[in-house]
């Protein structure tokens, strides 16, 4: 790979997941704080993602594998998110923030699988290669929280609508750079079977559906960690405007995860890869669950970090080792449909009503939120080590 196609392809990552990662850690810490929404609006919110994911991508990737170089639906669906993003900042109820949200996360979902599609198509080993580009995505994570945790410690949080406003000025660079990209035109051709017909027939591997079922689940799982964090930081101590930095311990993690270890798991072959990330989730909900000593559980987000580097990353690139190259925009769509959205989606109903179930007069119950999805990733563990082959 020369340096031209590396820089723009990591530029490209960095700015995917820096407008992510500035609002989604900390927004919840405004829907609970200022604006005194419960934790099932709150669920509402974080879950137009995942309904976005579940809407979204397979008709992107349906269109970039027939008829438009995914650049330009890159590029198009970035500057109409930055529009949204700043809109959404101004909002202050439940009805009107989440309507902006909800056409904001269907242009934001499309880009998603189309991200790593680029990426794939233009990599001659992705196995190899691909983790010297994912890289840059928890770097964007651990640079824009420690961005808005500098803006806040200068200026002050105010209601905490700064992170929305920051995500959109990062929507904006992206969706004029996705126009820079190297051309990704479609690579099937008129007269085949629908491409998301193709990538849905990959279910009936029996490997592959263990894969989705347990992808589902996990993703599900993830957002007691988005939903809960920040709030659960707060109440163990950690002042709210530190709240950012102290989350950027995760991405810190998956940056070194990435670049050191990612590589020499995928070599031990994919099943193990899966069950180490599914295991290190385990162990930070188990320290959260103790919620002492304070230092020990804010060092846990680091296991966060290696997770995702091993279960969501791997599975990505798990996904483009089986699916045939004419599909992959729609295999890399349907798996962000069942996790990023399906998953997401029930994670965030099931999280928020958890979360209502364990509030007593105002207070989280923590340890026993946390005991859910331990539970949950226990089961999902086993089934990776004795049933999945990868």
């Amino acid at each position: 790979m020369d340096a031209q196609l590396y820089l723009l392809l990591s530029v490209m990552m960095f700015l995917e997941f820096a407008i992510w990662g500035a609002w989604s850690p900390v927004l919840a810490a405004r829907l609970l704080g200022p604006l005194k929404m419960s934790g099932k609006q709150t669920g509402w919110i974080y879950g137009t993602i995942p309904i976005g994911c579940i809407i979204s991508p397979l008709i992107a990737g349906q269109i970039a594998d027939r008829w438009i170089s995914t650049e330009y639906i890159l590029g198009t669906a970035h500057l109409i998110g930055a529009v949204l993003l700043v809109w959404a900042a101004n909002k202050k109820t439940f009805g009107s923030l989440f309507g902006v949200m909800m056409l904001y996360s269907l242009c934001y979902a499309a880009t998603l699988p189309l991200v790593n599609s680029l990426m794939f198509s233009h990599l001659t080993d992705a196995g190899k290669q691909s983790p010297g580009i994912f890289i840059w995505a928890p770097i964007a994570w651990v640079l824009v929280g420690l961005a808005l945790t500098a803006w806040r410690r200068a200026k002050g949080s105010g209601d905490g609508e700064d992170c929305l406003k920051f995500a959109g000025v990062l929507s904006l660079v992206m969706g004029a750079f996705c126009f820079l990209l190297p051309n990704t035109p479609p690579k099937g051709t008129a007269g085949e079977v629908l491409p998301f017909v193709q990538a849905f027939a990959m279910l009936s591997d029996g490997q592959f559906l263990i894969f989705m079922i347990v992808s589902f689940i996990l993703a599900a799982q993830l957002q007691f960690y988005f939903l809960g964090t920040a709030q659960f930081l707060g109440d163990i101590g950690v002042q709210s405007k530190d709240v950012p930095a102290a989350m950027t311990i995760a991405q810190t993690a998956q940056t070194l995860a990435t670049l050191f270890v990612l590589g020499w798991l995928l070599a031990k072959g994919f099943q193990w890869t899966l069950a180490v990330g599914a295991i290190c989730w385990l162990i930070m909900y188990l320290a959260y669950s103790a919620m002492k000593p304070k230092g020990l559980v804010i060092a846990s987000q680091a296991l966060h970090g290696c997770a995702y580097v091993f279960f969501i990353i791997g599975g990505q690139i798990y996904v483009n080792s089986v699916a045939e190259k004419t599909i992959a925009s729609s295999a890399q769509a349907l798996l962000f449909m069942a996790t990023v959205g399906f998953g997401l989606f029930f994670g965030t109903q099931f999280t928020g009503a958890v979360m209502d179930r364990c509030n007593v007069a105002g207070k989280f119950s923590w340890r026993s939120i946390f005991l859910v999805p331990c539970t949950l990733i226990l089961i999902c563990a086993v089934v990776l080590i004795l049933f999945f082959k990868g």
